[in-house]
């Protein structure tokens, strides 16, 4: 009797021993990155930029929160909502674009180096709070979604020429002559989407119709591809006086946030398809000269293009790089953002 007791407690060890290699699950390549992502770029909530002298960006942050709400770390969201507050939350409930890094990587209020907000970074974290609010049906998460959207739309919109428009920041985009200064890649095509089906406001639907029809009309070089900046009058979009002649990094994500909202219209995307396939792809190029520039895209701006092609030729999937020690932060981002795109959110 003793030995079959004996036995039958060994048989258990072992049972115990091999129980998690059975139950185990093998995690997907997004799961896999998001891993790699916050233990290389997220300290206690805070998202840094380690090339750029660990800024920490509003924008950045909103990305984070996003990431974490579509890989179910609910910890991590909490986390960086309670850092992003903290920190760079302003009283009207917008958020200041920037902070830099103090000593050690680590940032208190004395190191904020910027008040103004950026608009993409508002936008982003309010889609985030919402998307939070979907997955965890968290009422808190509703209410600062709303109190940031709010913001947004009291200080951010403008109606001007027959469009609704983002300003890039509260202050400083509109013009001494009328124009205003606009950046394309802060219309993020799948927030207004997730915005007009909370509130049922039409202004967002309006908003995505506008960056549509901007990214059509403002088509400038040999490759009709839009600026990371332009500026828009009465009728027309311009390169005359925007702060950058250049599609770069900026624009190069358009079609991620098109891909991102499910959107259906492929010549909004084929400018950007004809100008990747060039054998060796710029980062960026001067629209007003045609000027490629001397680097080539990185994995992020690669990722993008991957996604992009994937989801125009309704490929279900494809393979992106892994996030390593070696990777960027900007790559790193854009690679989970691109994964995001082939997983239905």
């Amino acid at each position: 009797m003793k030995k079959i007791i004996f036995l039958l407690i060994i048989l258990f060890f072992i049972v115990i021993l091999l129980l998690p290699q059975f139950l185990s699950f093998e995690r997907t390549p997004f799961q896999k990155n998001w891993i790699a992502y916050k233990e290389q770029f997220i300290e206690s909530g805070q998202v840094l930029d380690k090339e750029n002298n660990n800024l920490s960006s509003s924008e950045g942050q909103g990305f984070a929160l996003l990431l974490a709400v579509f890989s179910n770390d609910r910890k991590k969201f909490e986390e960086i909502w309670a850092w992003t507050q903290q920190n760079m939350q302003r009283e009207d409930h917008l958020f200041r674009g920037k902070v830099t890094a103090a000593e050690q990587g680590r940032c208190d209020k004395q190191c904020i180096s910027d008040q103004d907000n950026a608009s993409n970074g508002d936008i982003i974290i309010a889609w985030a709070l919402f998307a939070a609010e979907n997955k965890w049906d968290r009422q808190v998460y509703l209410v600062e979604g709303f109190r940031v959207l709010d913001a947004i739309k009291a200080k951010l919109i403008d109606q001007k020429f027959d469009y609704p428009l983002v300003l890039p920041s509260e202050t400083g985009f509109e013009l001494d002559d009328g124009r205003v200064q606009i950046n394309l890649s802060y219309w993020v095509f799948p927030a207004f989407n997730l915005f007009s089906e909370v509130t049922g406001d039409p202004l967002w639907a309006d908003l995505y119709q506008s960056g549509t029809s901007l990214m059509q009309s403002g088509q400038f070089g040999k490759w009709n591809l839009p600026a990371d900046w332009s500026v828009i009058s009465e009728g027309k979009v311009t390169l005359e006086g925007a702060n950058s002649s250049k599609y770069g990094e900026n624009a190069n994500r358009l079609p991620l946030y098109l891909m991102l909202a499910d959107e259906q219209q492929t010549q909004l995307v084929t400018p950007f398809i004809d100008f990747w396939a060039q054998d060796d792809i710029p980062a960026s190029v001067d629209l007003l000269t045609n000027q490629p520039s001397e680097q080539l895209i990185n994995s992020g701006m690669k990722a993008i293009k991957t996604a992009t092609e994937a989801k125009v030729h309704n490929q279900t999937e494809t393979l992106f790089p892994e996030i390593t020690a070696e990777t960027d932060y900007y790559s790193a981002t854009f690679i989970l953002l691109s994964q995001l795109a082939m997983i239905k959110i």
